[in-house]
Parts: structure tokens; C-alpha cells; sequence
């Protein structure tokens, strides 16, 4: 008879099949919903403008001058409040049904007992441990679905509320800084130049990139500016006084030419007729160089520094 010697063998492959069923459509374990409330703000440039404010309107009698650079923006700003309800869970790890069905197991009859003693003790016991320890219990025994577990929590967007609170219109003002600067020399030979953290452009024609060009044919500078982000751009011309020129090129004599063949007297006429050019700065570089210079010998210094001294007081 070979009828009941097969049916123990499909009762138990049923069993197995059914439980590997069970195993692979086991069910998340839902978590509260969860709800995050942030505001965010849209801005809409609507202005944008750059401006060089090139100090005196005359026309540039000395070799520097310092350059102001700004840009202003001026945006639509929108505020919306964003509400996100996110929708939490547990998921599913057959696995760990080896050890959370006896632990459910041993939860609910601890569970059972804990709600007889506060029964005999008029409600003393708090929730935790009359109520979660059943809930635990029973999700341990279920093989479709893990116990709750905040650690292991996964959750994703159920949906999403958003919210206009405010619009407003708000201007910017901010320096050009340390952004490139294009200067023109009569309209070719451009040479660029960064601005300082103030937006501030120390333009110095006795400095590279122009100490060695030649000025005497030249009228004006052309300062240019661009933001790449948006092609927005403007421009300011500086006149180029008529005697600018030569007083470039005497600088340059007294600054560049060669210092060590010079008697003392030469070295004071250099620094004292810088300072007479309006050249204060660059005076004030020459006379540390020359200090710098005698450090080694230090009755030439002292030869050096009374002469100044009496230079100064004539």
C-alpha cells in the first residue's frame, strides 16, 4: 500500500514549502508616523548690477590710485513651511524569528502575569510593562513580522505639505571680492588684476604688470568687470594725465635704478624727491631698502639715516 507511506512525505514538504512562503512574504512592522516641519526659502534674482567707483573724477595724475568695486543683487525671496509625514517601519529579517519567538513567548506570559498583578494592585504598573510586553510577545510569535525596533527603523516619504508664509524683496550689496579685474591700456595690452577681500583694487602703475611699460603715448584705462554666472558686466574709464607719463618714468629712475654705486647724498635726493612726487609709499619702501641694505655696515647706515634726518629738517 504505498498511498500512506507518501502522505507524512507531502505533509511535511507542505509544511516547509508553507513556511518558506511565510518566510519570504513576512511583513514590515509598522512604526508611528513621523513628522518633520522646516521652513525654505526660494530666491529669484531679479537685479543684478556691478559698479567701480574710480575715486577722483580727474584724470589720474599719480601712478596709484585705489579702485572700489561692488555688485548689488536684489532678489525675490519666498518662505514655505515644509511638512514631510514619513512613514516608519521595521523590516523584515526571517532570521531573527529564531530568537524573538521564544523571547515572545517568554514576554507574554510575563506579560500575563504582570496584568494579574496590577489587577490585584488597582492599576499600579505603568503601560511598559502590562501592555508593550503582550504587544512584544505577540509580534515575536507572528513568523511574518519582526518585533518593533527603533534602532533598526527605515522609513520613507508618504507624503509631502507645503506652505507659502512670506514674500519679500531683498537687495544685496557686497564688494567685487577678490574677483578679477580687466585693465586696458587705450583699448588693447589688457591686463588683469584681483581685487582685495574689500573689493578694493590698489591700482599701482610702478608695479607689474605695467612697470615696464611705456606711458607717454597713453590716454586712459579702461577697468572692465564680468560675472561669468550671469554675463552681467560694466566698465569705467580713467583719464591719463599729460604729465603722468614723466612722472612715471623719473619714478622709475629713482626706484629701479641701481642703488650700491650711489653715494649717500644720492640715496636722500632718491627718497626725498619720491616723497616730493606725492610718492609717500614708495618712498617709504625705498628708505626700508636701503636700511635693509646697509644692515652689514653699520657706520654707513648711521651716515645714511643722520643725513635723512637732515634732509627732513631743511
Amino acid at each position: 500500500m504505498p498511498m500512506p507511506a507518501l502522505r507524512p512525505r507531502l505533509t511535511l514538504q507542505a509544511l516547509i514549502s508553507a513556511t518558506f512562503a511565510v518566510a519570504l512574504i513576512g511583513c514590515a512592522n509598522p512604526l508611528p508616523q513621523r513628522k518633520d516641519i522646516e521652513s525654505r526659502y526660494e530666491r529669484k534674482l531679479l537685479q543684478h548690477s556691478l559698479s567701480i567707483d574710480a575715486g577722483q573724477s580727474e584724470a589720474l595724475a599719480l601712478p596709484q590710485r585705489n579702485i572700489r568695486v561692488r555688485e548689488e543683487k536684489t532678489f525675490e525671496v519666498t518662505e514655505f513651511e515644509e511638512t514631510r509625514y514619513l512613514k516608519r517601519y521595521t523590516p523584515y529579517q526571517p532570521w531573527r524569528e529564531l530568537y524573538e519567538v521564544p523571547m515572545g513567548a517568554v514576554a507574554i506570559v510575563a506579560g500575563l502575569g504582570a496584568n494579574v498583578v496590577n489587577l490585584l494592585t488597582l492599576d499600579s504598573l505603568p503601560t511598559s510593562v502590562t501592555r508593550d510586553w503582550l504587544k512584544y510577545g505577540f509580534d515575536g510569535l507572528n513568523p511574518a513580522m519582526n518585533v518593533e525596533s527603533n534602532s533598526r527603523a527605515q522609513q520613507s516619504l508618504q507624503r509631502l505639505e507645503q506652505k507659502q508664509l512670506e514674500q519679500r524683496v531683498e537687495t544685496l550689496n557686497l564688494p567685487w571680492s577678490e574677483r578679477p579685474v580687466g585693465v586696458l591700456i587705450d583699448g588693447y595690452n589688457e591686463q588683469e588684476l584681483l581685487t582685495d577681500a574689500n573689493g578694493v583694487l590698489p591700482l599701482n602703475l610702478l608695479q607689474e604688470p605695467f612697470a615696464s611699460f611705456d606711458f607717454s603715448r597713453a590716454r586712459k584705462l579702461t577697468l572692465t568687470i564680468t560675472d561669468p554666472l550671469d554675463d552681467t558686466s560694466t566698465q569705467s574709464t580713467l583719464q591719463l594725465d599729460k604729465g603722468l607719463s614723466q612722472t612715471l618714468r623719473e619714478a622709475h629712475q629713482l626706484i629701479f635704478d641701481d642703488l650700491e654705486e650711489d653715494e649717500v647724498d644720492e640715496w636722500v635726493y632718491r627718497v626725498q624727491r619720491l616723497k616730493a612726487l606725492n610718492l609717500t609709499h614708495e618712498a617709504n619702501n625705498l628708505e626700508q631698502s636701503l636700511l635693509a641694505l646697509t644692515a652689514n655696515d653699520p657706520e654707513l647706515q648711521q651716515a645714511f639715516i643722520e643725513a635723512l634726518q637732515q634732509s627732513a629738517d631743511q
